[in-house]
């Protein structure tokens, strides 16, 4: 969706909306999409098992995600990876995995319930190189040309501001930089009583 011409306090209602429904998901993730969730999501996405198999399983089976970034641009060992929109963070854990202990791995999501459970899985993650902080992608903790890897999977359409969003992860990304995500793209006009549902801007 798009937010040309909204105003401030309709971004912030948007992201309140996005906010109140990912918390109920991060208790209960299934019945809120129409698609697989969890293990039976990844594997059919392509995800690597044997990694699958190094993560905890509680964030494997919170998983919500539309596609599989490492599909298109795998992190290289002793990468610096963002993993924006991170949710329960599955998707940071591979990172983390795939950069290596040379590398690190951080996830970054706008509601705080969701990141209970991968902040809790850390300790029993065989690296030490992964996090996860609050935050929003129109506003990103990092330094500029901090980061060799961004990617995103089903966040971004979340996401009310995408042209800060953009320019958050371009700013972020060092020159030789990629960004990678997997999402839902709108391909028609939008009927202005969806744009008007919060519904739909959190769904």
């Amino acid at each position: 969706m798009t937010s040309e011409n909204l105003p401030p306090e309709r971004l912030e209602e948007i992201r309140n909306a996005v906010r109140s429904k990912y918390r109920t998901v991060a208790m209960k993730p299934e019945g809120h999409f129409p698609y697989p969730i969890g293990k039976e999501s990844a594997l059919k996405l392509g995800y690597d098992p044997l990694l699958l198999e190094k993560i905890p399983d509680k964030v494997v089976r919170q998983f919500v995600g539309v596609g599989n970034p490492f599909k298109i641009r795998t992190p290289r060992s002793g990468d610096y990876v963002l993993d924006a929109g991170c949710g329960c963070g599955m998707d940071t854990f591979i990172a983390a995995l795939l950069a290596g202990p040379q590398g690190r791995a951080v996830g970054i999501d706008l509601t705080e319930e969701m990141l209970d459970s991968p902040r809790s899985a850390v300790a029993a993650f065989e690296l030490g190189n992964v996090e996860f902080r609050t935050g929003s992608i129109e506003s990103l903790p990092f330094d500029n040309a901090a980061l060799d890897l961004v990617i995103s999977n089903g966040v971004l359409n979340l996401v009310p501001d995408k042209a800060a969003a953009f320019a958050e992860i371009a700013r972020v990304l060092r020159p030789e930089g990629s960004f990678v995500a997997a999402d839902l793209l709108v391909v028609d006009a939008i009927p202005s009583d969806v744009l008007e549902s919060m519904d739909a801007w959190s769904a």
